[in-house]
């Protein structure tokens, strides 16, 4: 009997793991193309050396540093995670080489492309917008790395927001104080700046997480619609609660077995 279960336990958990849909970065594309083109330029400008080094030694100096600069950026676009979201009935979770954070869908209040408008005019953000129910879910699900990584990156959104007097000189100070969850727990270091930072983007933007274009293997519009088709599913058919309890049923089961 135990072996049974142990083999539904598989199947169903496979079953409700499958369906995953992966996003590959625009920025990782031709990673291997710009450093096998940059070795190849190399040696073409090596052999070209020996025969004119002398007559013009300035131009294979920039030859040089064009060759390392190309290498440099293939092997930059190399280095990130081979895709950089994973799309699941249990909510999307991002992937970067300092890092990931995961949201499951019923944290997740609204996704939206960001505008702001400004008088008449709508202002287009090349981001599309996360707004979680409450952001203490999202001290939770960041690792450290990313969370320090993302407080620069996210630099000209605060730069946007202050430019449109949306925030203040002051507010888009890092801000390094402890940062204090509803739980009544206290969270330090870069979490907790990203915190106050996302609070404050929050407040000027309206969202609390932010995806941007070249993080994205296609356009915002139909990367934003890609999120809300699969949200709007998986809560509707409510897979995430049922693969929880078809788990913890069955893990109770193994202990009432053993």
């Amino acid at each position: 009997m135990l072996l049974l279960t142990e083999s539904m336990l598989i199947n169903e958990t496979m079953t409700l793991a499958k369906p995953c849909i992966k996003i590959k970065a625009k920025a990782n594309h031709h990673a291997l193309f710009l450093m096998i083109s940059a070795c190849i330029l190399l040696a073409c400008t090596l052999v070209i050396n020996q025969y004119y080094g002398q007559d013009y030694r300035i131009s294979f100096i920039f030859l040089y540093l064009l060759t390392f600069v190309l290498f440099l950026v293939g092997l930059y676009k190399h280095s990130e995670p081979k895709f950089s979201y994973y799309i699941q009935h249990c909510g999307v979770q991002y992937h970067h080489r300092h890092g990931s954070w995961r949201i499951s869908w019923h944290h997740i209040k609204k996704i939206r492309c960001v505008t702001e408008t400004l008088g008449t005019a709508e202002i287009y953000v090349p981001y599309i917008g996360i707004k979680l129910k409450n952001i203490d879910t999202l001290a939770e699900r960041i690792s450290p790395r990313l969370a320090n990584n993302l407080i620069h990156e996210q630099k000209l959104l605060l730069s946007y927001a202050l430019a449109n007097q949306l925030l203040s000189f002051e507010q888009t100070q890092l801000n390094f104080s402890p940062f204090v969850l509803e739980s009544g727990n206290t969270i330090t270091g870069p979490i907790a700046a990203f915190m106050f930072q996302s609070q404050l983007l929050q407040t000027a933007l309206g969202y609390h997480l932010y995806i941007p274009e070249q993080s994205t293997d296609r356009s915002l519009v139909d990367f934003c619609q890609l999120l809300n088709q699969c949200k709007n599913y998986a809560l509707d058919n409510n897979l995430e609660k049922n693969r929880t309890n078809f788990l913890s049923k069955q893990e109770s089961n193994f202990g009432t077995i053993k």
